[in-house]
């Protein structure tokens, strides 16, 4: 089984949800790192979701929830999560400035 190490997935959501990543079928993942970058000039707040097999959002798939991040501060979470094939990272910002990049590996 090969294993790639790669940047999954970067994205900038405006005052909304979206998703970062989803593992690719037949696939398996390492996230090894997220970061969460507030590039704006005021607090904002982010959720960060791990949705088992691509399911609707829910409270009991929080890893982060509203996390207050200050301007010019990044946060960095680095659980190590464990990822099947469908499963999916959604990030949720209130505000257009927070830019969010995941980081890990993929082993197919």
């Amino acid at each position: 089984m090969p294993t790639t190490y790669k940047v999954l997935g970067q994205s900038m959501p405006a005052s909304t949800s979206a998703d970062l990543y989803t593992v690719p079928a037949a696939t398996q993942t390492v996230v090894s790192t997220i970061n969460a970058c507030n590039t704006g000039a005021s607090v904002g707040t982010i959720d960060i979701l791990v949705r088992i097999a691509g399911a609707g959002a829910a409270n009991s798939q929080r890893i982060v929830k509203g996390l207050s991040l200050d301007a010019s501060v990044t946060f960095t979470y680095t659980g190590g999560i464990t990822l099947n094939a469908t499963d999916v990272i959604t990030v949720i910002s209130s505000t257009n400035n927070i830019a969010f990049s995941a980081f890990g590996s993929e082993i197919a």
